[in-house]
């Protein structure tokens, strides 16, 4: 691990303004990193990938609301400092958000879900081995222009979903696909102000920048998930596969969440994992159900409008096959759940 300053800061004002000020000193910005659990970018630097040369610590704000969970009458809202373990047992998100509940107890260990804060959750870079080791020279993640050693490389746990020629990295999280899925929004505050943005707008796709990961602002900092109320909320569920049943990353997964009405889907809402570059809203799977019942032709039919646009690689075509079967069990599974 390299050296780095530490600044502590007990404040989003506190920590945006170190942040702007050396993303805006004279010369090479200097590289800043928030650190709130830090069980993802710690790794990073004991790698020699992230080098961060100031660590702005934030973890004094988890005692602020930005460490809060709260039911609220048009729906959810989750700080951004609040921790994994604590949003995946909060009863009334148990009861009223399944598919939060359990996307984030599917995630990691208890010990790292004691510890990882929702905000950096959902910033968590992929666990392609090519990015997480520097002894590859040919990652456009790291070294943009460099190439992808991916591409012809070992390529079984890649994304078939959102790749372009320059990056077939998979997105790693659980969280994202339910926030994705059931519409959420995410608070932002910055040198410039507060704004709000929808969760689908914080990730971008690869191509041909691959290492501009998110739409965030230098100094920009993710304060709370709004999550809005709906019919489809409750029968939600998140259903992951991977090749071992605990502290695994996904092979494929769909966060579902649907509202039935006189037999027939009213609403549906889905989202892959484990399958596409960033956390990936499945709109012609929805179009595909609605108005229809929950039969085997109209799930097919959502499965196959999934993955219409599936590129393969070499060793993950596997994953066509899989996350529609993954796809068809989630919605199995959530149109016999007992509200």
């Amino acid at each position: 691990m390299r050296p780095f300053d530490y600044e502590r800061v007990d404040s989003p004002a506190a920590a945006i303004e170190i942040a702007a000020a050396l993303a805006t000193h004279p010369g090479p910005a200097t590289q800043a990193a928030f650190l709130a659990g830090g069980t993802t970018l710690v790794d990073l630097m004991k790698l020699d990938v992230m080098r961060p040369e100031v660590l702005i610590d934030i973890n004094l704000l988890s005692d602020s609301a930005l460490g809060r969970i709260e039911l609220l009458d048009g729906g959810l809202r989750i700080g951004a400092m609040a921790r994994m373990a604590d949003a995946a047992d909060h009863p009334a998100i148990k009861q009223n958000y399944p598919v939060i509940a359990q996307a984030l107890q599917l995630a990691a260990s208890q010990q790292l879900r004691n510890m990882a804060s929702l905000g950096g959750n959902v910033l968590q870079r992929t666990r392609c081995p090519y990015f997480r080791d520097v002894s590859y020279t040919n990652c456009n993640k790291r070294i943009p222009g460099s190439g992808c050693a991916a591409m012809n490389g070992f390529n079984r746990q890649h994304a078939v979903l959102g790749a372009s020629e320059q990056c077939i990295a998979t997105y790693p999280g659980d969280f994202a696909q339910a926030l994705i899925a059931l519409d959420a929004r995410v608070e932002l505050v910055g040198p410039d102000g507060t704004r709000v943005i929808p969760f689908a707008s914080l990730h971008r796709p690869p191509g041909t920048t691959p290492q501009v990961e998110t739409s965030l602002q230098p100094g920009e900092l993710i304060v709370a998930f709004r999550v809005p109320a709906g019919e489809w909320t409750r029968r939600s569920l998140y259903l992951k596969v991977r090749d071992r049943e605990s502290y695994e990353f996904a092979l494929a997964s769909a966060a579902v969440a649907l509202s039935i009405k006189d037999g027939a889907v009213d609403e549906a809402r889905i989202a892959l994992g484990g399958v596409a570059t960033v956390p990936w809203r499945a709109a012609d799977a929805e179009a595909a159900l609605r108005g229809r019942r929950l039969d085997d032709a109209a799930m097919h039919d959502a499965a196959e409008a999934a993955f219409a646009g599936a590129a393969t690689r070499q060793h993950n075509a596997f994953k066509v096959a899989l996350g529609k079967r993954t796809l068809i069990r989630a919605l199995t599974q959530a149109a016999t759940l007992e509200l």
